[in-house]
Formats: structure tokens, sequence, C-alpha cells
């Protein structure tokens, strides 16, 4: 929507400024580990969930070393299993939150604390889940004609697509992730990043400064959570009202 962010791009914006890369690298250390043990295994040619996970370490400068770390971890096996909780924040916002965990009992009641002291609610399977989509996710680097970027991509049938501060984002069936990056970069655009999203099938809009400050400031504990990997919710905030909030 011309005018208005969507939390996705939000949530990049903050992740790619945030000064405190610690925390970013132990949930990119979690995603490897995770990819490895349930995407088929430590080669990211034959697991794409795996190379896709280390496409964002990559792009958010985590070392090698670190990488090769997670990697062995997963490898060796443990505890950690993926769980998705679901649930509702302030003004009814629809949120799915992605979890890397050892202790399920531990994270979920965690979680619904923080649902709960950011007013919100925990809910059970399915209560938001319809209305998100699982998809494939990349970002395309403009170059000097996105106009003519643009058609390519329409002529490449990629489900959709907009272009954003952060490049052209695009969307594409989850099951063909792997298959359309192949084709982008074998018809020249420049890649910056790949991910396994849930999209939301539609959007509410948080037009009022104090009610969409307290939507994100309950995301925002939730992203800080160790164990969160991933965060999807169905808002989108006017630029005007985001930025106020930004200069709080």
């Amino acid at each position: 929507m011309s005018g208005h962010s969507h939390y996705s791009t939000i949530k990049r914006q903050k992740e790619s400024n945030d000064a405190a890369k610690g925390q970013v690298f132990s949930k990119l250390t979690r995603a490897i580990s995770i990819a490895v043990k349930t995407g088929g295994g430590p080669v990211p040619e034959s697991n794409y969930k795996l190379r896709v996970a280390i496409d964002k370490a990559r792009a958010l400068n985590m070392p090698k070393v670190n990488i090769e770390r997670a990697i062995s971890k997963g490898t060796a096996g443990g505890a950690l299993e993926e769980v998705t909780y679901e649930g509702f924040g302030p003004e009814g916002v629809a949120i799915m939150v992605e979890v890397a965990t050892d202790n399920r009992n531990r994270s979920g009641q965690e979680i619904k604390n923080i649902f709960e002291k950011g007013g919100g609610s925990l809910a059970g399977p399915g209560a938001v889940s319809f209305n998100f989509e699982p998809r494939g996710f990349l970002i395309v680097k403009k170059d000097k004609n996105t106009e003519e970027q643009m058609l390519t991509l329409i002529d490449l049938d990629v489900e959709d697509m907009e272009e954003s501060s952060d490049g052209i984002e695009v969307y594409v069936d989850a099951n063909v992730l792997s298959q359309t990056r192949e084709k982008l970069e074998g018809k020249g655009f420049n890649i910056i990043s790949t991910e396994l999203v849930q999209k939301p099938k539609n959007y509410q809009s948080l037009v009022d400064e104090k009610k969409a400050s307290k939507v994100l400031s309950l995301l925002d504990n939730l992203e800080k959570h160790d164990d969160v990997q991933k965060v999807f919710a169905n808002f989108d905030i006017p630029e005007d009202i985001l930025e106020k909030i930004a200069n709080e």
C-alpha cells in the first residue's frame, strides 16, 4: 500500500539498523541449526531451508565461523524444535510467532506472558493462521530502470511484488523459491535476500499513533525473546505515523 509500511518492512529496517548484533546472531544460529535438523541435512545445495538461513546470516554479516558452528550444532542433534504460536495483539491484530526451543512448555508460557503484558492474548492453533499463507519472499536490488525490472518480473510469473526502500519485494509460491531465485539470477537480477514467510491475506491499517505504538511495542518484545525466530502480523502503518513513533 502506497504511503504505508507493512510490519515485515518495519522489522527489516530495525534489524539492519540494530547496532547490537549479538542477539541477531544468536537467532540466526538457531535458525541454521533448525534448518539442518528439519530441512534435510548440512549441505545447502540439497537443503534449501538451510541455504535461505545461511543467505540471511551472510546478508547481516554473520562471521563464517559462526555459520559453520551453527551447522555443526544442528548436525549433532539435540532437543531443539520448531513451534508456532498464534495470538492477537491490541486492536485485534493477528500475530504468528515462530520459535526454536529446547523446552516448548517454558517458551509457551513466556510467549503467553509477553502477549498479555502487551495488551494481547495467546490463542490456540488455527486461531489466526487462516489469515496468512506461506510464501517465498525475495528482495531484488533496484537498478536505474526499476520499471523495466518490474515488467520483466511480471513476465517471470511472480505472484506479487512491490517497490520499497529496500528494493523490489517479490512473493512467489513457497515451493518454488529456490527455482525462482535461480531463474532471477539467470536473468541478471541481484538478489539481496530470500526468506520463507507467512504473508497476510489482508492488512489492518493502524492510523492512530498511540494504538500503532502499542502494537509495535508488543511485537518488539516478542522479537527480543531469545527463542523467537520470526514474527508475522497483518497490519500496516501510514509512514507519517511511523515517523512520529520513531522520533518519540
